[in-house]
This record gives C-alpha cells, sequence and structure tokens, in this order.
C-alpha cells in the first residue's frame, strides 16, 4: 500500500468516526486534510482578481466548518470528502463574490469583474462561471460534479473517478464535454 493509500484510508476511518460520534474524530481528521484543503484554496484564490479579500486559511476554515455541519453525509472516502470541499468553496467563492457586488452602489463604478483564471489562462466572471455551470448541472449533473471537483478542488482524474465510481477515461471524456459547453456557454452561444 503506498503512502497516499494510508493516508486516503486514514481519512476515510476519521470521517466514519466522526459521522459515529467520535468528539475527538473531527480535530484528528483536521490534521490529516488542512494541508490538501489549504493548498486547494490557494489554487483557487490564485486565479482571482488581485487584491482578492478572501485569503486561502479563511477559506478552507469557512469551508470546514460548513461540512462538518452535515454530520449526516454518509462519507465513502478521501475523495468524496474533497469532491464535497471543491461545492463548499465554490458556494463560499460565489457568496463572497455576490455580497461585494451587492455592496456596490453605482453599477458603472464595479471593479473589474470578479474572476478567476481558468487553467487556459483565460479571465472568467465567477458570478458568470456559476451561472452557466448551474445551467449545465441541470442537463448534465454528472459532468458537472467531474468539473466541480476539477476545478473547484483540482482533483485529479484519478481521484474524480473514485469518487463519483466512474472509469478514468469516462472522466476524462465528461471533462473535455464540459470545458467546451462552457466555454460555448460563457461566450455567449448557450448550447
Amino acid at each position: 500500500m503506498s503512502p497516499r493509500d494510508d493516508a486516503s484510508e486514514e481519512v476515510t476511518d476519521l470521517l466514519r468516526a466522526w459521522r459515529s460520534g467520535d468528539e475527538h474524530a473531527d480535530a484528528r481528521l483536521l490534521e490529516q486534510v488542512y494541508v490538501t484543503l489549504r493548498k486547494l484554496a490557494a489554487a483557487q484564490l490564485r486565479g482571482e482578481r488581485a487584491g482578492h479579500t478572501l485569503q486561502p486559511t479563511a477559506l478552507v476554515h469557512e469551508a470546514y466548518l460548513r461540512m462538518l455541519g452535515q454530520r449526516e453525509v454518509d462519507w465513502r472516502d478521501r475523495a468524496h470528502f474533497f469532491g464535497l470541499a471543491s461545492v463548499t468553496m465554490r458556494r463560499i467563492l460565489v457568496d463572497h463574490a455576490r455580497r461585494r457586488r451587492a455592496r456596490k452602489r453605482d453599477p458603472d463604478q464595479l471593479d473589474p469583474p470578479l474572476g478567476v483564471v481558468t487553467g487556459d489562462g483565460e479571465a472568467v466572471d465567477l458570478l458568470d462561471l456559476d451561472r452557466a455551470l448551474d445551467r449545465f448541472a441541470e442537463r448534465f449533473p454528472r459532468q458537472a460534479k467531474v468539473v466541480e471537483m476539477r476545478y473547484f478542488s483540482g482533483l485529479d482524474l484519478e481521484d474524480v473517478a473514485a469518487a463519483l465510481d466512474l472509469s478514468p477515461r469516462t472522466v476524462k471524456r465528461d471533462w473535455g464535454f464540459a470545458r467546451a459547453w462552457l466555454r460555448e456557454a460563457m461566450a455567449g452561444a448557450a448550447p
């Protein structure tokens, strides 16, 4: 068993212990996942506009606290945990962007778009991306989960495949399809 498998198994065990009511499991779990969550948060925020007021540590803490409130989730494994973390971080970033935009009084005086930089180096408005992803999820829920796990959590194809119980080949196809669909939707040619 590789060190990654050992860590994955330990996280899975801690998730189950926490769900079963172990009072100390959440602290041990945070020790196990904090570094990875911090890296994921930093990667997400790296694409944000300059001067973003939400820092990686704050994003991790808020996401972790929200996730702790979901004791009813049947945690399958480490990949499932990080999949939910990706969804939670996306919601936090979108909520943050909406609150920031709502505070603006004069629409003509908006700061530059509350954007992110895609893996292709293209800057997109986070709220536009969120709306497009919501439309995409209505028609293609599985592929939308792939996007959230790959884009917002940075999980590799194998981890996404494990979390969704799919083959890596299927995840790779879903990822390519989703990127093309979202690129079209963001360009204004809603598919």
